[in-house]
């Protein structure tokens, strides 16, 4: 018997994210997916990302089923362990003999037949559960999958996310970002509700975005093969990632800073709603600043002079010149995207927190420095956490003098359609299980005249 791609792709993926050099969402963009069958391209994604965010219930039943700890097993077979149980226990179409059968072939496979056995004996002990753990989309939390879920995330994360949201609500996040997270597109070329009828035509479904006048959610079809992305009218783009550049509001024939700017889709957005000036992006990653170069080509207008450069943000930006305004993207840890992104919660560890901080106070006062009197800065993280948020913010302004944070009033005035993201602080905050999207941070800062 052969093992199908789906799996046998899907264990390469899980192995090479295991390892801590990949991730997930990267590696299912590459060829080796996109150029499987449409069934097996699904299901692979379906395996990949389910036994990530599973990974620790999914750990819990290889314990419980096989009467070891965990260390006892070779990586590869915990690996092809717990895409096992997860079709037996999160997979409703798939029957329990194909699941078990196909482990057992992936094991020989590996050139691990000794151990066929005791794939086989563990997977049959397993069986499915009366209800899925898997919920259909939208559906709350039942009570009685509380334990799952919470071996499903680090003991820590969630005790903190209890105190900082309380426990009804960190338990609503962690559910949120257990689930699959919805794809949305901005629309790039043209009205949205002409957009949308394009893309109807294309079998792709969508609706509105709730807070972005750019945004579509797919509700069903198959977005990777529409026209409309290929060509550049519509980019995938989570709707909390649209409003933080939406809140840069660069205008005509400003000279713009994007920093920590790949892969490029805000630089994207900034380009286009700056339309005559000059774009300047910055990056690191030498690697990420090629795939920006190739992702924003061809789709900048052409009055925009986009330049790319390769800088440590970290220190002081090499600029002879000041920019109006500037988006600080910063890396963070990236909590507020674990239904994208799940293996960061397996990655990520308390000591974390400060030295990204601490990163990232640095960036924000060399980003700070660049901005011209009267001009804007937008500090924007992908994360949920305090020490990376507001705590870096406010250090940094009390150090360097000259600046402001913009009001809640402020902002609300300008941006109408967004006045309840904006905490009584002025901070622009999104969360997956209040609003159906990524949970972003941003702080909206001028410099004063």
């Amino acid at each position: 018997m052969f093992v199908s791609p789906a799996r046998e792709t899907a264990f390469q993926i899980l192995r090479r994210v295991e390892s801590g050099r990949s991730f997930a969402v990267d590696l299912l963009q590459r060829p080796q997916v996109s150029e499987l069958r449409e069934v097996d391209r699904k299901l692979t994604t379906e395996l990949v990302m389910g036994a990530l965010r599973w990974q620790g219930e999914l750990d819990f039943q290889i314990e419980r089923l096989s009467g070891k700890p965990l260390r006892y097993f070779d990586p590869e077979i915990a690996t092809i362990l717990r895409l096992g149980i997860y079709q037996i226990r999160f997979l409703e179409k798939i029957p329990k003999s194909a699941a078990v059968n196909e482990a057992v072939e992936l094991t020989k496979a590996r050139r691990k037949r000794s151990a066929a056995g005791l794939v086989n004996a563990v997977l049959r002990k397993c069986e499915p559960p009366a209800r899925r753990p898997a919920a259909p989309d939208g559906e709350k939390l039942r009570p009685e999958l509380l334990p799952s879920l919470r071996r499903s995330f680090p003991a820590w994360l969630l005790e903190r996310w209890e105190r900082n949201f309380g426990r009804e609500a960190a338990m609503a996040l962690a559910w949120a970002s257990n689930a699959v997270p919805p794809t949305t597109l901005r629309v790039c070329r043209g009205e949205r509700r002409e957009v949308q009828r394009q893309l109807t035509g294309e079998g792709v479904q969508t609706e509105p975005g709730r807070y972005s006048r750019q945004a579509l959610t797919v509700r069903s079809g198959n977005v990777q093969s529409s026209r409309l992305l290929s060509e550049g009218g519509v980019v995938i783009q989570d709707e909390a990632s649209q409003l933080v550049a939406a809140l840069v509001a660069p205008e005509r024939g400003q000279r713009v800073l994007d920093v920590c700017a790949a892969p490029g889709i805000k630089t994207r957005q900034l380009a286009g709603a700056l339309g005559h000036g000059t774009l300047v992006a910055c990056d690191l990653s030498a690697p990420r600043l090629r795939t920006m170069a190739r992702l924003v080509r061809g789709r900048v207008p052409a009055g925009v002079g986009l330049h790319m450069i390769r800088l440590e943000a970290r220190s002081p930006l090499p600029f002879g010149c000041t920019f109006d305004p500037v988006l600080l993207d910063v890396p963070c840890s990236g909590t507020g995207t674990l239904a994208r992104n799940p293996e960061i919660k397996w990655r990520l560890q308390p000591s974390d927190l400060p030295r990204l901080a601490a990163a990232q106070a640095q960036m924000l006062g060399n980003a700070l420095a660049v901005l011209a009197p009267g001009g804007r800065l937008v500090y924007a993280t992908c994360s949920l956490e305090p020490e990376e948020n507001e705590q870096v913010v406010e250090t940094v302004l009390r150090a360097v003098g000259g600046f402001r944070l913009l009001t809640a009033a402020e902002l609300s005035a300008e941006f109408p359609a967004l006045a309840v993201l904006f905490d009584p602080r002025g901070y622009f905050r999104t969360r997956p299980d209040l609003h159906s999207m990524d949970g972003f941070f941003a702080a909206v800062m001028a410099r004063v005249p």
